[in-house]
């Protein structure tokens, strides 16, 4: 072998080694619409801390869009190294799969969420239709804005908050199922994810309410300035959780298992903790939320196991194709 070819080799060898060590030092975190602001302080927060305790430098990079569509993407190749979702049935599809672990909700504390959220109505300012509870969203005269549940987390949490709003006052399933469908008669467009929804509401200005989680309040006044909106709490809604895993399939290729954990296990930390705060995420540090108990207003929660089992469950009773979403949205249209 001459000393050209020696030479070229030599020089192959070292750029691939550059690559798998560069590969090694960055993450893809793929996650849901609405927490792209979160991550994106998030991730030099955690730059920063791998920095100072490891002594490397890492990259981060992040990908956002419904929760299911980005479910479906890392499934079919997209190359996650950790999903940052809002439901659980997301992350189980996966688990499903061979993606992530299938004990992927035991890989970290709180059954892997390490933070909370709940659904809040958006109006705009001055609330001049007086909307307040849930009730209101049937009114002939509000058009209500909302995910498509069957393409986002955001939306199956609208959905199932709106049906467990009857059920909390003493329903039955029966009037359960009858009032979603007069909600969603009201419902002029399903939007495709939670900042499709906002564009929808503020950028088209349809509609005269938006059922999102409670951090988008923040993301709007940052967006579009103060007094574009009002939040509405209303009587009761629901707990919604956002589960996070390592993408097994992912890691085991560019190496980077370790990395990939210590992102997610960083997401518990005080410092973590404090940013979702800042963005309206719940944290599930008590310490933090008591210190942040101005920003979030009480208001009575029910779990999705109170009356649909899991998500998991609720997804094959409501979401697959030709369940109650499907009759119901049918019906009233």
């Amino acid at each position: 072998m001459n000393t050209r070819i020696k030479t070229l080799i030599a020089s192959l060898a070292l750029a691939a080694s550059g690559l798998a060590s560069a590969q090694a030092n960055s993450l893809l975190n793929v996650s849901y619409d609405v927490a792209r602001e979160f991550y994106k302080d998030y991730n030099q927060a955690f730059i920063a801390h791998y920095k100072k305790t490891k002594g490397v430098d890492v990259k981060v990079d992040q990908a956002h869009g419904g929760s299911s569509a980005q479910a479906r993407a890392v499934n079919d190749g997209l190359a996650a190294d950790v999903v940052t979702f809002n439901t659980t049935t997301d992350v189980q599809f996966l688990a499903d799969n061979g993606v992530v672990a299938k004990d992927w909700a035991k890989k970290f504390p709180n059954d892997a969420s390490p933070t909370t959220s709940t659904m809040l109505f958006l109006v705009r300012h001055g609330n001049p239709k007086n909307i307040k509870d849930w009730n209101d969203l049937t009114r002939p005269d509000v058009k209500v804005i909302v995910v498509n549940p069957k393409t986002g987390g955001n939306g199956r949490y609208a959905y199932l908050g709106a049906w467990g709003s009857v059920r909390e006052k003493g329903g039955t399933d029966a009037q359960a199922a009858e009032f979603v469908a007069k909600l969603y008669k009201n419902v002029p467009v399903l939007a495709k994810g939670g900042r499709d929804a906002t564009a929808t509401f503020l950028q088209r200005n349809i509609g005269d309410v938006l059922i999102t989680f409670e951090s988008e309040v923040v993301s709007v006044e940052r967006e579009f300035g103060k007094g574009k909106v009002d939040a509405v709490y209303p009587s009761v809604s629901i707990t919604a959780e956002n589960p996070v895993a390592v993408v097994e399939r992912t890691v085991a290729k560019k190496g980077t298992a370790e990395l990939a954990k210590a992102y997610l296990d960083y997401l518990y930390s005080d410092e973590a903790q404090e940013i979702a705060a800042r963005h309206a995420i719940r944290p599930r540090s008590e310490a933090v939320l008591k210190r942040h108990a101005d920003q979030f207003k009480p208001i009575q929660q029910f779990t999705v196991a109170k009356y649909f089992g899991s998500l998991s469950d609720a997804q094959k009773v409501h979401f697959n194709d030709g369940g109650q979403f499907d009759k119901l949205y049918q019906s009233g249209k």
